[in-house]
């Protein structure tokens, strides 16, 4: 899923993708209030049987899908009063109440540096919606992509958005290394540690991310030469 129709893209000096969930915005706090929620309407027993169905659908397709999940947990409660509910409280889910302290500021900062651009795995429609309620489709100025599995669309992405250099922000390491080993020197990537995924990392992941950073606010700071020789340094030392 893009943002708009295709048109005719000029060259960027560099553009920076952006990932969405634990990157810019706190998708565990998200995945707990929603436990709560569940367990709230449904006891304890069909919340777990519901991130039961949402795993063994992740595992499946490769990404969240969080409304499809519900579709599944529905079997056997239809005449529940609250499963109606379940649909309005995903899709109206106060996503702007969870974004990083400073996403938007880093979102500022980057556009003065180059072309940011959310760069998200997910479904086509709450991945959309999140990233619309949270704030960030208008900070981006609908500069977004969401694909199933970003990391195999990546020609497509150089289509939408050619550059001379490109830089990913994301909270998975792995991913950070698959985009690496296709870009090579021409993505620097930026290992962001925030929420469970960059928690449960293993250690010596190759190619390792060219910048790490605790926390997205602190992009504010960097500038467009910290990022371009992050990529030259890793080169040299791999070499």
């Amino acid at each position: 899923m893009s943002s708009g129709p295709m048109s005719p893209a000029q060259t960027k000096p560099i553009v920076f993708l952006l990932d969405v969930d634990n990157t810019l915005l706190d998708n565990d706090r998200f995945a707990e209030d929603l436990s709560a929620r569940l367990e709230q309407s449904f006891g304890h027993a069909e919340r777990e049987r519901y991130w039961a169905i949402y795993n063994q659908l992740r595992d499946e397709w490769g990404y969240a899908d969080y409304l499809a999940a519900l579709q599944r947990f529905r079997s056997g409660l239809d005449n529940h009063p609250a499963l109606l509910q379940m649909s309005a409280y995903l899709l109206e889910y106060p996503f702007a109440d969870r974004l990083y302290p400073h996403a938007l500021e880093v979102i500022s900062h980057l556009h003065t540096l180059g072309q940011p651009v959310i760069l998200s795995d997910g479904d086509v429609v709450f991945q959309p919606r999140k990233i619309q309620h949270a704030g960030l489709w208008n900070a981006l100025h609908g500069e977004v992509l969401i694909y199933l599995h970003k990391q195999h669309m990546l020609e497509a992405m150089q289509q939408r958005y050619p550059a001379q250099h490109y830089v990913m922000v994301d909270d998975k390491p792995n991913l950070l290394a698959e985009m690496k080993q296709s870009l090579g020197i021409k993505l620097t990537t930026v290992f962001v540690r925030q929420g469970h995924y960059a928690a449960a990392a293993p250690a010596g992941i190759e190619p390792a991310p060219d910048l790490e950073i605790n926390n997205i606010g602190e992009l504010r700071g960097r500038t467009l030469e910290d990022f371009l020789l992050a990529a030259t340094a890793t080169a040299t030392t791999a070499r």
